[in-house]
């Protein structure tokens, strides 16, 4: 499994971060689109293993393929251009501007909410065959965990919608990692390794994922939670795309962007002074 050194996949970093901002309109939206799909899938996946099971952990171990999906696929998620859209501008990248990158950022991010209430939708209509039925046991874990993270922050007021930002921060430093880890392998195994393990420790940590949670609260939704949209966007969306944002940037890809691309100077050890052997309180 060839291996691309720091210096070199950070310079990958930022050329995708340009390439992803001059991307047109109507490819950011669409692979923005598949991106919610795949992965809104994958969160099905994880809670169905999970309800299944009755192990968190074992979710946690499958849901990563979905990223790896998308990954491979060369569609968008918001979390990773949170992160590498800003280092083109960093690098003075001509004609990148902040306006370029916040239009990146909202394409991706609308693409990912369409993609995933179309998944949510039929996710819903699958689960309670055409909304004739109850929703099963799966359903009724989503009804769960989607209210436990809306209604539960809700109620703690300040206390939550920190929590939720925080859990926001945690789980962005995670995934950029992620999608820094498809850009540290050549070959599709290495990749799908590098891609694998930190997007296993956010889901199985339950950090808060903007994409993941623009499919699981509107499905929780449809299913019949007990909970409005105005809950969901004050007490869970909006903390979380904060969250994603600072953990993306300012955790993951800032860190490495300044130690790799940005690299101070070295250390000159031959300026150092002598430090004289003897001790202090010796006597001649």
């Amino acid at each position: 499994m060839s291996y691309s050194k720091p210096m070199e996949f950070v310079q990958t970093m930022i050329d995708t971060g340009e390439a992803k901002i001059r991307t047109s309109t109507r490819d950011l939206f669409l692979r923005g689109t598949m991106a919610g799909i795949i992965l809104s899938l994958a969160v099905v996946v994880a809670i169905t293993t999970i309800t299944q099971t009755g192990i968190g952990i074992v979710g946690a171990l499958v849901f990563p393929v979905g990223f790896c999906i998308l990954s491979l696929m060369g569609y968008d998620l918001v979390t990773g251009v949170f992160g590498l859209a800003p280092l083109a501008k960093f690098e003075n990248r001509p004609g990148i501007t902040w306006g370029s990158v916040l239009r990146c950022w909202g394409l991706v991010g609308l693409g990912n909410l369409i993609g995933s209430l179309i998944v949510a939708f039929l996710i819903a209509l699958s689960f309670t065959m055409n909304f004739s039925v109850e929703p099963g046991a799966v359903g009724q874990t989503f009804i769960k965990a989607a209210t436990a993270r809306t209604v539960g922050f809700e109620e703690l007021g300040a206390n939550g919608w920190i929590t939720c930002f925080v859990r926001g921060i945690l789980c962005n430093l995670m995934v950029c990692l992620g999608v820094i880890g498809n850009m540290t392998a050549r070959s599709v195994a290495g990749k799908i390794a590098a891609m694998w393990l930190p997007i296993f420790i956010f889901f199985a940590l339950v950090f808060e994922h903007a994409v993941v949670n623009m499919f699981l609260f509107p499905l929780g939704m449809m299913l019949g939670a007990d909970f409005g949209i105005s809950t969901w966007l004050s007490f869970n969306l909006v903390p979380t795309i904060l969250g994603n944002l600072v953990g993306g940037l300012l955790f993951t890809c800032v860190p490495l962007y300044l130690t790799h691309a940005k690299t101070a100077p070295a250390h000159n050890v031959e300026n150092d002074s002598v430090i004289d052997a003897a001790p202090a309180f010796a006597t001649k």
